[in-house]
């Protein structure tokens, strides 16, 4: 990759200016034009290494979502994949080392639409699928910095549900799907939902304080950039003990995402998650060392489940009907 794509990959996974012309603003910056900025970031989507510019929204906030998970066998994987992926809200799906080796984040506008597209999936794999629903965030800010020393992402500031307007949803989804890479990609995303562009700007900017959005920036795909192992971990531990850990957990350097999910008796007694995204698996489990080493954590019960594939990575379903937009990083 080019120097300049490096910045725009590290330098602007969150913050992006909320100004009307915000390449411009992101050229200036970095000694460059808005041409060339704009020219690089979709060279980047086109290889495979950014999702969108963009935002991510925080989970059941504007709509719903669950992580769930099948057990599928090994002669089906494939099948029981393109059954999941066939799920409009589907937005991350990962194969993993575990028993339940299927892995899913599942979105929906709401939990009726949510319920159902779970059962379409079951009904079409005959296979359970396990529904985790989230519990508490302890950080879901996955922006970490690519180059340099890992660092704490720190815990994450409870999101300001009150902050949400009607229109809002429609320019969640807009920037979960993504912004066209124009020069003046507000004003294209305002003609879409027959807005003001100076509305639409205020509007992101209180959902970003609000923390509905929990980042507005250039979203990468961090497996396309050597990012390649990643390492979910669940501990067992009993719900007293849950909150201390997972605080102790969001602050350890390489630790990408914590948070609790729901359990389900007899089927999944794993509280407490935590992301690692590493380099290599000797370094991801230097990482998990690490997490043992913790106070909290010291002889709590643990599985680890790599990731092995990924077959699915996309923006989250918030909107019934995504408005469509020419020349998007989607």
């Amino acid at each position: 990759m080019m120097d300049i794509d490096l910045h725009l990959l590290d330098d602007f996974q969150r913050d992006l200016p909320l100004v009307p012309q915000p390449f411009a603003a992101m050229g200036a910056r970095l000694g460059v034009t808005e041409a060339e900025v704009i020219a690089r970031l979709r060279h980047l989507h086109q290889a495979g290494r950014i999702a969108r510019v963009g935002a991510t929204c925080r989970p059941n906030t504007a709509g719903a979502s669950t992580l769930a998970a099948l057990s599928a066998p090994e002669g089906r994987i494939e099948e029981v994949a393109a059954i999941v992926g066939a799920e409009p809200g589907v937005n991350h799906s990962y194969l993993r080392e575990n028993a339940w080796n299927i892995w899913f984040v599942a979105t929906a506008p709401d939990q009726a639409a949510l319920a159902e597209s779970l059962s379409r999936i079951e009904a079409a794999s005959g296979l359970n699928v396990l529904s985790l629903p989230l519990v508490r965030a302890f950080n879901i800010d996955l922006g970490f910095p690519l180059e340099g020393p890992r660092r704490s992402m720190g815990l994450d500031r409870p999101a300001d549900e009150g902050a949400i307007r009607p229109g809002d949803r429609e320019i969640m989804q807009a920037l979960s799907s993504g912004l066209a890479l124009v020069p003046h990609p507000f004003a294209a995303l305002a003609r879409d939902l027959g807005r003001d562009e100076a509305a639409i700007i205020a509007r992101i900017e209180a959902l970003s304080q609000a923390r509905i959005l929990t980042r507005v920036g250039v979203i990468v795909r961090h497996r396309a950039l050597g990012w390649r192992e990643n390492a979910m971990v669940t501990w067992r531990l009993p719900e007293a003990e849950i909150e201390d850990a997972g605080r102790a957990l969001a602050g350890l350097p390489g630790v990408t995402l914590c948070y609790q999910r729901r359990t389900v008796p007899g089927l999944w007694d794993w509280p407490l998650f935590c992301m690692i995204h590493a380099r290599s698996r000797e370094e991801a489990l230097a990482t998990l060392d690490c997490a043992r080493a913790l106070p909290q954590l010291h002889e709590v019960p643990h599985q680890v489940l790599f990731s092995t594939r990924c077959f699915r990575q996309r923006g989250a379903l918030i909107a019934d009907a995504p408005p469509p937009r020419k020349g998007r990083a989607a």
